[in-house]
């Protein structure tokens, strides 16, 4: 993702070692990208058409954000109408005066900012810089999203925050999951056995916040999963993943149950003449921690449905039953028989082939304004002779085949066997490894192929020899290779039959066509 390097002046001093070079630096730089687009927001606001000085758009962004990720469940999100109407109160507050109107277009702007709607992927892109191992400044980008529109059942698009928009929130990014709820739900219990109750139900809001994160975590892997089974670690991340999380959820349970104790202690015990708000903290208090546990519940439900989630997916990916239908074989079938025949009637039967093979062509316009377009639009002028074509950069692909064209020479020699007398696979293997040492290899592989030959293809391509392997049930006995000792011969194919076979195949392909129209 790099995009540009400055490389260093000659002579020019290099970077201090600390700070500059260090991870940290980066994650810092990315931290503060990711709170540009909530910046922004209060800069753009001068272009809205009206007077909307007023409104403070960043802290709209945040109670935005912060509405998503609570609506938030493992398997939806957040109706976009519900978060506006959620976020009218708090901008309602702003301008008390302004007509509902325009606090409902305040919510929606922010929010389809936050979306960011304007742009091709719904996206950010910030540019920092960070000094690589040689001293020299490298220019990176960083592609972020805040709030994702995902798709729902029923054709129902939710909302959810992204790791980021949760970070931005908390105000901590690339912070390990685990290490933050943990250290979260130890400073909430300082501060509930302290009596700061104020501080105290951030820290829970917090913590709430990290438990969406990590269920994030695990959904992105399962969805990752039902679509493609290979593009996650089902062998060693994940399932540490998982197993670190029941471990978390477990010591989480006891956790907020005994900070559960506490703060309800705390709110039946305290008098309402020292501290008039300490009661209405509390049981605020109390909601956030019941929340967090049913979150940890959920959370620990589907880690549980994790692993028969993998293996159902992975039989329904990998044991397919494959689409029963018969290929077509475009050489043997179509352009083999035809070679020998006259022009006149080649053409008869390709045209017939390719008019009907190269399926439906979608029309230049499907709706009646597009044609009138179209019929309206003038001709655009065109060059004499055409556009300048590009002048092609070709690259020359490496050759990275274990086997040379004198080793499939050398195996081809070795196998031209007469008809009448097959020979054993050790012999030709002990024979190929006196002439190469690589020799075997490609020996062994052309054998186990001729196990299963292609009769069909051979006969519809006009072969006059086909390699075929059998086995007797004799046990091979070679200091490489292991298996069945394999009888390697050659068959004669039927020569007559293919010629017959060749001469009926034009007329067998244009009834074929036109059985096809039918």
């Amino acid at each position: 993702m790099t995009t540009a390097v400055s490389a260093a002046q000659p002579g020019a001093p290099r970077p201090a070692p600390g700070p500059a070079a260090d991870e940290g630096l980066a994650r810092r730089l990315r931290a503060l990208a990711c709170t540009a687009p909530l910046h922004d927001l209060d800069v753009r606001k001068a272009n809205l058409a009206g007077e909307y000085s007023t409104y403070a758009m960043a802290e709209v962004a945040l109670a935005a954000i912060d509405v998503v990720t609570l609506q938030m469940d493992f398997d939806t999100g957040a109706d976009q109408e519900e978060t506006i109407a959620r976020l009218l109160p708090r901008i309602a507050a702003q301008a008390p005066d302004r007509p509902a109107a325009e606090h409902e277009r305040v919510a929606r702007w922010v929010l389809e900012n936050l979306i960011n709607v304007g742009s091709v992927d719904r996206g950010f892109r910030a540019v920092y810089g960070t000094f690589g191992p040689d001293g020299a400044y490298v220019r990176r980008d960083y592609d972020f999203k805040l709030i994702e529109e995902v798709p729902g059942p029923g054709g129902t698009v939710y909302l959810r925050t992204t790791d980021e928009a949760v970070n931005v929130l908390v105000g901590a990014l690339d912070t390990d999951v685990t290490s933050a709820q943990i250290a979260a739900e130890v400073k909430l219990e300082v501060l509930v056995n302290r009596g700061r109750l104020a501080d105290a139900q951030l820290a829970a809001e917090q913590a709430r916040y990290r438990t969406v994160q990590y269920a994030e975590t695990l959904r992105r892997a399962l969805e990752a999963t039902r679509r493609n089974v290979r593009s996650v670690d089902w062998l060693k991340t994940v399932p540490d993943m998982i197993s670190e999380a029941l471990d978390h959820v477990a010591d989480r349970y006891r956790h907020e149950n005994a900070i559960l104790t506490n703060i309800r202690r705390v709110r039946d015990e305290t008098g309402d003449e020292r501290h008039p708000d300490h009661k209405l903290r509390a049981a605020e208090l109390v909601d956030i921690v019941k929340d967090c546990i049913r979150r940890h519940t959920q959370l620990q439900s589907r880690l549980l449905d994790a692993g028969p989630i993998f293996r159902a997916e992975q039989d329904r990916q990998a044991f397919a039953t494959p689409a029963a239908r018969v290929g077509l074989d475009l050489y043997g079938q179509l352009l083999h028989p035809i070679l020998p025949e006259p022009l006149e009637r080649a053409t008869r039967v390709t045209d017939a082939f390719f008019a009907r093979g190269t399926g439906p062509r979608t029309p230049a316009s499907v709706r009646l304004g597009d044609l009138v377009d179209l019929l309206l639009t003038p001709p655009a002028p065109r060059e004499h002779l055409g556009a300048e074509m590009p002048e092609p950069d070709l690259i020359a692909t490496p050759d990275d085949s274990r086997f040379s064209e004198e080793h499939h020479a050398a195996a081809a020699e070795l196998l031209e066997l007469a008809p009448e007398a097959p020979r054993r696979l050790s012999g030709l293997l002990a024979e190929a490894r006196r002439r190469d040492p690589e020799l075997p290899y490609l020996v062994a592989l052309i054998a186990v192929h001729a196990a299963s030959p292609p009769v069909g293809t051979a006969y519809r391509q006009g072969e006059q020899r086909l390699l075929f392997a059998v086995d007797d049930g004799t046990e091979l006995d070679d200091p490489e290779f292991g298996g069945a000792d394999l009888i390697v011969g050659t068959a004669l194919l039927d020569a007559a039959g293919m010629a017959a076979e060749r001469s009926e195949a034009p007329a067998r392909a244009a009834r074929g066509t036109k059985e096809h129209d039918l």
